[in-house]
């Protein structure tokens, strides 16, 4: 994670929370929600700055509120969240197991050790591992 932007002004170590701009030809001081990047031609403001913030005579300030939707997960964070722990919890093949015989039930991701004639082993299921019996 990078770390926390501070704000622009000059001595102030706050965190920024939000982000100016200037629409020059409009004469223009557009406040908006901490920008996801810094930009060289913006300036990233603490709390009590922006609150206290005023333009020259004849510009106009206009703050934008940030989207309450826009500060929680995005619905592709979600849905990328939820693709990785699907491929986290896809069986991996495990090492050193052999498939069982042809017409024997089989369990998904479950196999027997080589040398084992009775099939009990080790196996994998996603998160989940088969263990051998304590007197095995």
């Amino acid at each position: 994670m990078s770390p926390t932007r501070r704000c622009s002004r000059t001595a102030c170590r706050r965190a920024a929370v939000a982000t100016l701009t200037y629409v020059y030809g409009d004469q223009t001081a557009v406040l908006g929600p901490l920008a996801t990047y810094a930009e060289p031609h913006a300036y990233d403001l603490c709390e009590e700055h922006s609150e206290r913030l005023s333009a020259p005579r004849g510009w106009e300030v206009l703050r934008l509120a940030p989207d309450p939707a826009a500060s929680g997960p995005s619905t592709d964070d979600l849905l990328a969240l939820a693709d990785a722990v699907r491929e986290a919890a896809r069986p991996a093949p495990a090492a050193g197991l052999v498939p069982e015989q042809a017409g024997a039930p089989q369990s998904a991701g479950v196999g027997r050790r080589p040398g084992t004639e009775d099939g009990r082993g080790l196996g994998r299921r996603g998160h989940l591992r088969v263990l051998p019996r304590a007197e095995d």
